[in-house]
């Protein structure tokens, strides 16, 4: 558990573009650290404008803890986090039971620099946790109250942000599961960041042994509750963008993902939010990324994406001056370098065995699929039919027969 406390600073009516601004710069921060996880980033600056909260799923080491706990430090707000397990007793993130009120016939707690007083806050394993806690967060992050004996408080509540090895199965678990707005799969690297993530892991390892100064704060609680006040100003949608997403839900829905009534209404805010971040004043259809993480089981991830897909190449197709959301920013001189060591691995004087070549041809897939994503660039497209050469090659050689 760690609680990092600052007061708010007093200006809390920021402007947009300022506002924006900033949590780009926190974004870029962030970025900087953590190689690949640009989307996850973006989600959650975008989650804490709506006060929206969102799970991260995947194996460990991943980077799940990390990248919140990266996030809380760019935030200027009263932040809380807890790893959970079956064992964990409610007075460990709510706070003791306050013993001298006790004594006087009185029962409440002790909340102060607990979970009930943060503005940010980060659960990991949540699913692990028993249904004493589970109940009590139900409450807390649906109404933005926390009972304890007779007294009922207010909390400040921005975000919850939780991570998880797996998605829950238990039926008990999925009404906290539903409280999550946004799901996102936090996975392993491709192959073809392998080198810049053994980079980013030498500075962070060598980072931690040393004494670092503290994160530069980008914006406070105070400013991200003020633009959740104004949010119904902000909620400019044009009938042409909520046809689309009426057709997209009722398509997701189709395909047998469930989206209730109420996650559709809350996901209006996630596209607003997007649209501020990127200091806009409107969304457009690039917010429908946000989409592709609305899924209940992983298996639905791909699902999501054949449906939003086509929805969001013909936006960037008309808007070419526009990057991709979501999208990965790859060097090319780091996929040429890889593709080089790979084309030296297969060619050179040393016998491979059969796993090794497996494992090359999977490197050339990446390798391949980031260079098809980079349409515009004439490079890489010429890259992609080097890539195709090396793999004709390998498949024409009698080990792949």
């Amino acid at each position: 558990m760690s609680v990092n406390s600052t007061a708010p600073g007093a200006g809390a009516t920021p402007s947009i573009p300022d506002l924006a601004r900033r949590l780009q710069d926190g974004a870029r921060q962030l970025e900087a650290q953590f190689l690949g996880k640009e989307e996850i980033i973006r989600l959650l600056f975008i989650s804490a404008l709506a006060g929206e909260h969102l799970v991260m799923v995947g194996p460990p080491g991943t980077a799940k803890s990390a990248i919140v706990r990266a996030f809380a430090q760019v935030i200027d707000a009263h932040y809380f986090d807890y790893l959970l397990t079956r064992f964990t007793e409610p007075n460990e993130i709510f706070g003791p039971v306050d013993i001298q009120a006790f004594r006087q016939g009185t029962y409440r707690r002790r909340i102060e620099k607990m979970l009930p007083e943060a503005e940010v806050v980060f659960l990991d394993e949540i699913f692990k946790a028993n249904s004493a806690i589970l109940n009590s967060l139900l409450t807390l992050v649906n109404a933005r109250r926390f009972t304890h004996g007779t007294h009922t408080v207010r909390v400040p509540l921005i975000s919850l942000f939780a991570a998880s090895n797996e998605v829950p199965t238990d039926d008990a678990l999925s009404a906290i599961f539903d409280r999550f707005l946004l799901r996102v799969r936090c996975d392993y690297l491709d192959s073809y960041h392998f080198r810049g993530l053994l980079q980013k892991g030498i500075q962070l390892e060598t980072a931690h042994m040393a004494e670092q100064p503290p994160a530069r704060k980008i914006a406070t609680a105070a400013e991200l509750l003020s633009v959740q006040r104004r949010f119904g100003d902000l909620m400019r949608m044009s009938e042409e963008f909520l046809a689309t997403f009426k057709g997209l839900v009722f398509q997701i829905r189709s395909e047998g993902i469930g989206l209730s009534d109420r996650r559709v209404v809350k996901l209006l805010k996630l596209f607003a939010a997007s649209a501020v971040f990127d200091g806009r004043d409107a969304v457009t259809d690039a917010d429908f990324f946000i989409l592709r993480h609305v899924w209940n089981t992983p298996e639905q991830e791909e699902i999501l994406q054949e449906i939003v897909g086509p929805v969001l190449d013909r936006w960037y197709e008309s808007h070419p001056e526009h990057s991709r959301i979501g999208a990965t920013p790859t060097s090319l001189q780091d996929l040429l370098e890889e593709l080089r060591v790979i084309r030296e691995t297969l060619t050179g004087s040393q016998v491979l065995s059969d796993m090794q070549l497996f494992s090359q041809l999977r490197n050339l897939g990446d390798i391949k699929a980031a260079l098809t994503r980079m349409q515009d660039n004439p490079a890489a497209q010429r890259m992609v039919g080097e890539v195709d050469k090396l793999l004709e090659t390998m498949f024409a050689s009698s080990r792949f027969v």
